[in-house]
C-alpha cells in the first residue's frame, strides 16, 4: 500500500513539474511575442523618420556596434515621438549627428608610471 503511495506521490510531482514547464513555456513565448513587436514598431518609426542611406548607415553601425547603434535609434525615436524631427534624416545629417556624439565622447587614457 505504501508503494501505491509512493507511485501517486511520485506522479503528482511529475505532473506539478510539467505544468510549472508548461507554464514557463507560455511565459517565454508571450515575451518572445512582445519583443518582438516592440522590434517591428521600432523598425517602423526607424524607416519612416530615416532616408534609404541614413538606415544603411545605422545598419553597418549596427554590425560594429550593436549597443550604440541601439542607443542611436533610441535617441532619434525619442526625437521623433516628440515632434522635434523636421522630415527624415539623410544620410548627411546622420554623420554630423554621429560625429557630435563622437566628439562627446570622453577618452579614458590610463598612464602607466
Amino acid at each position: 500500500m505504501s508503494e501505491a503511495y509512493e507511485d501517486e506521490e511520485i506522479e503528482a510531482i511529475r505532473r506539478r513539474r510539467m505544468a510549472e514547464l508548461q507554464r514557463a513555456a507560455v511565459e517565454e513565448n508571450r515575451r518572445s511575442q512582445t519583443q518582438q513587436q516592440v522590434e517591428r514598431q521600432k523598425q517602423a518609426i526607424i524607416r519612416r523618420i530615416l532616408t534609404p542611406e541614413a538606415r544603411q548607415r545605422l545598419t553597418n553601425i549596427r554590425m560594429v556596434k550593436p549597443e550604440f547603434a541601439e542607443d542611436l535609434e533610441m535617441q532619434l525615436i525619442q526625437l521623433a515621438q516628440s515632434g522635434r524631427l523636421q522630415g527624415q534624416i539623410t544620410d548627411e545629417q546622420l554623420k554630423r549627428t554621429l560625429q557630435q556624439l563622437q566628439s562627446q565622447k570622453k577618452e579614458i587614457k590610463i598612464r602607466r608610471a
